[in-house]
Parts: structure tokens; C-alpha cells; sequence
């Protein structure tokens, strides 16, 4: 485990290198302050853009790489607004296809205009949307759910400047986790209703959002989704508030070579088709879950390793989708960003909820939060049982889980315990890999 989650500091971005080239593209019109914000966040406007492919993820279940969703958290000033630039160059290809089914639209209405009262009206066409504006209701999203499932499955995509804005998509704020769980899983709408036209339609919700907020207004938004399953399938993406420095943040120009390039790039995503096995990927992920069981072992936090879980599986799409990216070849570097995608996921989500998770309703500064602590590390070489139980009780966790943590410890190589002495020593393994 390379990354340090507990401190108040992102774990910092590997370098990208080969086969990560279409993300240093799109960083190129970002000012540098943007660039580890705005990565996670590239990968669900990506993800919108492959139809009709699935993955097989390790447990051998196949997934596409619709359903993504990730939250931008910044303070007010602090340049959330690059990101809806750079959706809206990535997503030029769906904002003229929706530009054509809105003449097909404006046609019809001329058409049915222009008959008399007595006469037969033409049908209304069936318009599918793969950009729909910010404010689409509810009852737009299923019907153009419904429309994008008979023209293919193709996936629409959202970009709300605004977390309050989740509320009139999904319905009402009481029915966020139930569509935003739905868009995760790619279930069926469950929206059978019986209208004067007849029954609407069930289809299968293929959707990929991004949505940034300020840090206040993500807190309120998701404080009583944390445990239903809601707040892990989210991926955030926190930017520590920016210093005082008086200098104004400079953004790309947005050239002809810039969209020609990525063009490129989107037409790898358009005509990839079928089902394939990403074995390097696979593996990676085997690795990472783990190294967050032994994270969650180390700092005894069991919520961590449930986050954990869908952490993985939407790295694991955003690695899906770099393969893609790369003309479906590996790369360690593709390697490595997956693996600080699921560090910088759980990084942020503790450092925004960190209170919240561990059940403090008062709203705290930057400051104040913090993320799990590696126990062990605060332990000296060589400890007994009754140091570990004094920082438990410090963190304010009971003293009696520390033989279950011990034997976890003990399990997992990381100390060996003499039975002369009574102590447990660290092991050279677990040094060794501290060091490196």
C-alpha cells in the first residue's frame, strides 16, 4: 500500500505515462491545480460513450461501463467550472445528435401545426437524448431511458453543477438512493404506470452522471445516504481549498489539434463492441481488495472495508475504460492510476464524511476530520497487549477488540508474539514493506 489515506493531504497522482495519454490530453486545458480533482471525473462522461460491451469483473459476473457516478467537492471559487468544459468537449458527439433529434422534434410539431382539426395527426416521434439538460424531471429521464433502450442502449449523461439538482432528476430527495442505486446497478426502472397512451415502459436505466458541489451542500445531501449503499457507489473526487495566492488559474484554449486528437480517443470508445476479460486488471483488482482487507485490518474500521468494496468496482471500469483508450493494450501505468483511483475515492469520502461516518452531526472543519489511522504504525517496534488497549480507548474504540486485532495482526504477518516475554514485535516483512 503506497498511498497514506489518514492524512490531510490527497494521496498524490502517479505519473501518467503509456497508455494514460488521452487523460494528459484533457488535463492539458485544465489549470494545474484541477488536474488530481478532475481525473476521477472524466471516467463516467468516458464510460457514456461505449455501448453494447461488457467486462467480466473477477467474480466472473460481466458489468459495462455505464452506471459510473462521481461527485466533484470543492469550495465555491475554487474552479468546479472547468469541469462542465471539458464534459461538454468530450461530449460534442452527443450534443449534435441531440441537436438533430430536436429538428426532428420541431418537424413534427410544424407538421401536426399545419392539419386541420379533423385531420389524422402525425405520430410524435420517439426522441432519445444522450445529453439531456440539467433540469430534465423524472418522468423525462424514464421516458428517455425507455426511448434509448429501443434505439440500442445507448447511455445518457448528465453533468449537475449543482448536488441540489440530483433532487429533481431522481424525483424528490426521498427517492435519490433508490434511482441513483438503480443507475449504479443498471436494473430496470420499475416504471410501469398506465396512462391514457397505454403502459409506459421498464427499461433498463443506463445512465452516467458527474455532479459537483461545495463541500456544506455534500455533506447535507448525503448525510442519510451513508449507509444504504447510496454513498459507495458515488465516487468523490475532494480538492483541498486552494491557497491565497493571488494568481488567476489558466485554462487550455481548447484548439483544433486539442478535438482532433480526442476524437480519436472517442471513436476507440464508439466501435468497441462484445464481452472481454481484462486479465491484468483482474489481478490488480485481486491485489487491491487485499490490501484493503489488511488496511481495514490495520486501522480495525470495518465501515472502510465495506466503502472499499464498490471503490474497486469503480476503479475497476475506469481501468476498463483506459484499456479501451489505450487500443485495448496494458500498461503499468494504466496500473498504477487504477490503483490511486480506489485510494483517492476513499481518501475523499473520509475526509468529507469522516465525521459523519463515525456518527458526528456537527459540521466540522477541514481540519478537524480525519481518516483512519493505521494503528499499528502509532505502536512502537516492540509493544504489549495493554499499549494496544490504551490506543484503542484513545481513539475511542472499546479495549476488548484488541485480541481480535492482535490475532488479525498475528494472522496477517505483520508481528510476531514471543510467549517468554509476552510482547509482539513487528515483523521485518511488515518494516520492509512500510519503507518502500
Amino acid at each position: 500500500m503506497r498511498y497514506d489515506i489518514s492524512s490531510n493531504s490527497a494521496p498524490a497522482m502517479p505519473t501518467l505515462g503509456r497508455g494514460t495519454e488521452c487523460i494528459k490530453l484533457l488535463l492539458s486545458q485544465a489549470s494545474k491545480d484541477m488536474h488530481e480533482p478532475l481525473v476521477p471525473m472524466f471516467f463516467p462522461i468516458f464510460g457514456a460513450h461505449i455501448s453494447g460491451t461488457e467486462f467480466q469483473y473477477p467474480d466472473n459476473s460481466w458489468k459495462e461501463p455505464t452506471g459510473m457516478m462521481a461527485n466533484l467537492v470543492a469550495h465555491s471559487g475554487d474552479n468546479k467550472g472547468q469541469l462542465t468544459k471539458l464534459a461538454e468537449a468530450i461530449c460534442r458527439d452527443f450534443s449534435k445528435h441531440d441537436e438533430e433529434e430536436e429538428k426532428k422534434y420541431l418537424a413534427w410539431q410544424r407538421q401536426k401545426n399545419a392539419r386541420g382539426a379533423n385531420k389524422d395527426k402525425p405520430e410524435e416521434p420517439q426522441l432519445a437524448y444522450w445529453f439531456p439538460p440539467t433540469d430534465t424531471t423524472k418522468p423525462a429521464f424514464l421516458k428517455n431511458a425507455i426511448a434509448l433502450e429501443a434505439q440500442g442502449g445507448h447511455t445518457q449523461y448528465f453533468n449537475l453543477p449543482e448536488v441540489e439538482m440530483a433532487d429533481q432528476l431522481c424525483g424528490s430527495h426521498k427517492q435519490v438512493s433508490v434511482l441513483l442505486r438503480n443507475v449504479y446497478d443498471r436494473a430496470r426502472a420499475g416504471a410501469l404506470r398506465a396512462t391514457s397512451d397505454g403502459v409506459t415502459g421498464n427499461p433498463i436505466i443506463r445512465a452516467c452522471i458527474t455532479i459537483s458541489s461545495n463541500p456544506k451542500s455534500t455533506r447535507k445531501f448525503y448525510q442519510y445516504e451513508l449507509t444504504n449503499g447510496t454513498f459507495g457507489r458515488m465516487v468523490f473526487s475532494y480538492k483541498v481549498r486552494g491557497e491565497r495566492n493571488g494568481r488567476i488559474p489558466r485554462q487550455g484554449k481548447y484548439g483544433e489539434d486539442f478535438y482532433q486528437k480526442l476524437d480519436e480517443y472517442l471513436t476507440r470508445l464508439a466501435i468497441c463492441k462484445g464481452r472481454y476479460i481484462i486479465r491484468p486488471l483482474n489481478k490488480l483488482i485481486d491485489k487491491l481488495a487485499e490490501d484493503m482487507a489488511t488496511l481495514a485490518d490495520l486501522t480495525d474500521d470495518d465501515l472502510l472495508f465495506e466503502i472499499s468494496h464498490r471503490a474497486l468496482v469503480s476503479a475497476w471500469k475506469a481501468g476498463c475504460i483506459l484499456w479501451v483508450l489505450n487500443e485495448q493494450t496494458w500498461t503499468k501505468s494504466i496500473g498504477e492510476l487504477v490503483e490511486w483511483l480506489v485510494y483517492h475515492d476513499i481518501w475523499s469520502k473520509m475526509t468529507v464524511f469522516g465525521d459523519i461516518l463515525a456518527k458526528e452531526s456537527e459540521l466540522l472543519s477541514d481540519t478537524q476530520r480525519r481518516g483512519p489511522k493505521n494503528m499499528l504504525d502509532s505502536l512502537p517496534t516492540t509493544f504489549n497487549q495493554a499499549q494496544l488497549e490504551a490506543l484503542r480507548q484513545s481513539m475511542d474504540k472499546p479495549k476488548e477488540g484488541a485480541n481480535n486485532q492482535l490475532r488479525k495482526w498475528l494472522h496477517r504477518k505483520f508481528i510476531t508474539y514471543s510467549c517468554q516475554t509476552g510482547l509482539y514485535t513487528k515483523t521485518e516483512e511488515y518494516l520492509k514493506g512500510k519503507s518502500e
